[in-house]
């Protein structure tokens, strides 16, 4: 990255301002080992929820709550947002989050579960809007599932789309970079949907399912 874009992505990095929620939630995040979104992310996502005007919300990969504190933000008060996470320390500090927010709990879903056994059991087109932020180990998988949960004009968000930087780089053959570059090569070339990728954060990957 030349210097003058690394001045560009600090300062679009830095430009949200966080409160104590968020900011208690990162304290959190760094306790549990969690690399948490970061402020670049956490505001693209709030401003994503806002624009979307999502009935019905779900999120791999829960961490501490900052992502789902931002998407909580942005979302309407009659939003109801499932997260799943197979930590449940990591779902404990997201609940904390939520209600430091003031979110009622009648508006979120925490499901402590792998994943690759959750997302087969929810309902086929029956929400709005998904972020995947989990181990990319099954990243793939998680992709094909987000995009069946869909419905027509509801958008997928895949964070740390490009890997710390890593995905560009084609002698990096790390399983988790070689499964990022395939997700956004499945995403690219689906027919049903319109992609783009931004470079806020480690990369943010959005699909509208047509």
């Amino acid at each position: 990255m030349s210097t003058d874009k690394h001045s560009s992505w600090s300062y679009s990095e830095a430009l949200p301002l966080e409160d104590e929620v968020l900011m208690r939630a990162r304290e959190r995040a760094y306790e549990l080992g969690v690399r948490a979104v970061t402020s670049g992310t956490a505001g693209l996502l709030t401003v994503l929820a806002a624009q979307s005007r999502a009935r019905t919300a779900v999120e791999v990969g829960t961490g501490a709550g900052v992502s789902g504190v931002s998407l909580l933000r942005g979302f309407s008060a009659q939003t109801v947002f499932t997260t799943i996470d197979v930590d449940v320390d990591h779902l404990d500090a997201a609940r904390q989050a939520f209600a430091e927010a003031g979110v009622p709990a009648s508006r979120t879903r925490t499901i402590a579960g792998r994943a690759r056994d959750v997302l087969p059991r929810l309902t086929t087109a029956a929400y709005d809007f998904v972020l995947l932020d989990a181990d990319k180990t099954h990243l793939v998988e998680y992709v094909e599932h987000g995009v069946r949960l869909l419905r027509s004009g509801g958008m997928l968000v895949l964070n740390d789309a490009l890997d710390m930087d890593k995905v560009p780089l084609p002698a990096v053959r790390q399983p988790g970079t070689v499964a990022a570059r395939q997700a956004s090569r499945l995403l690219r070339d689906r027919e049903d949907l319109m992609v783009s990728m931004l470079p806020t954060g480690t990369g943010v990957l959005l699909a509208v399912k047509r």
